[in-house]
């Protein structure tokens, strides 16, 4: 008689590791917002999405989708925020700075 099982011995189970792209894509936003701006707000959003598809593609493998989540929403925000300023700047520019002091 035969000992061995039928089929093959399964893998060992390893534990769920964290994606360190999406904690660089937290970081990055973070960053983002508070000081470096589009400097760090579009790698944000490029290692976010990345680590995103990473995530996905592990089959449960490796974690973090809310963190790499906040990175890219992070940086969209910084982007919209930036693009805001843009736009008060160019207004201030085009009225040639008299917008709301009223007539003289």
């Amino acid at each position: 008689m035969n000992d061995s099982p039928p089929y093959p011995p399964l893998p060992p189970h390893s534990a769920p590791r964290r994606s360190g792209k999406a904690v660089a894509a937290l970081v990055l936003g973070i960053l983002g917002v508070v000081t470096c701006g589009p400097f760090a707000a579009i790698p944000a959003i490029v290692v976010g999405r990345s680590a995103q598809r990473e995530i996905d593609a592990s089959g449960g493998l490796v974690t973090g989708r809310g963190s790499a989540t906040a990175g890219v929403v992070l940086g969209w925000v910084e982007i919209a925020i930036m693009a805001l300023g843009a736009i008060v700047v160019a207004a201030i520019y085009v009225f040639g700075g008299d917008v709301g002091l009223g007539s003289n």
